[in-house]
């Protein structure tokens, strides 16, 4: 029998990723598993070809990572207060490898995350990290698009 212990919610905290923390809460309590919630300060690294001084990349992200780490915060309050064992994480990275990586090293079950449903020009500039991760996940994927109708 499959047993999820232990489930993976990624967030950027748009209100899309409000819309399927009600998701990621529900599915925590009814298998009575471990919420560890990441978000991914995106590498800036990629663009030191650009005239841009190494020091000041490096001080954007260090900015980036403590504004994550406080919205994080406020985040887990609203959405997950009262589950009894939530986990935070804040890493640095290509967003879809990241989730990847802490998803095989936490021995996670299952991944729930957020489509955006971009498409057309927006998907070919900056792809779909959720199609990303449903590729290469060492784990099974429940995607949830946020603005479907119900």
């Amino acid at each position: 029998m499959v047993e999820i212990k232990n489930i993976l919610f990624p967030v950027d905290f748009t209100d899309a990723c409000s819309k399927v923390a009600g998701y990621a809460r529900v599915l925590t309590e009814k298998f009575e598993a471990k919420l560890h919630v990441i978000f991914v300060v995106e590498d800036l690294s990629r663009f030191a070809g650009f005239y841009v001084p190494h020091v000041a990349l490096e001080n954007i992200e260090k900015e980036l990572y403590q504004g994550a780490q406080k919205k994080m915060e406020s985040f887990v309050e609203e959405y997950f207060s009262g589950l009894p064992t939530v986990e935070t994480i804040i890493a640095v990275g290509d967003v879809a490898d990241k989730i990847c990586e802490v998803a095989k090293e936490k021995d996670i079950d299952l991944i729930v995350m957020g489509t955006h449903g971009r498409g057309g020009l927006e998907k070919a500039l900056f792809g779909s990290v959720a199609e990303k991760v449903v590729k290469t996940a060492p784990c099974p994927v429940l995607t949830v698009n946020p603005f479907q109708k119900k």
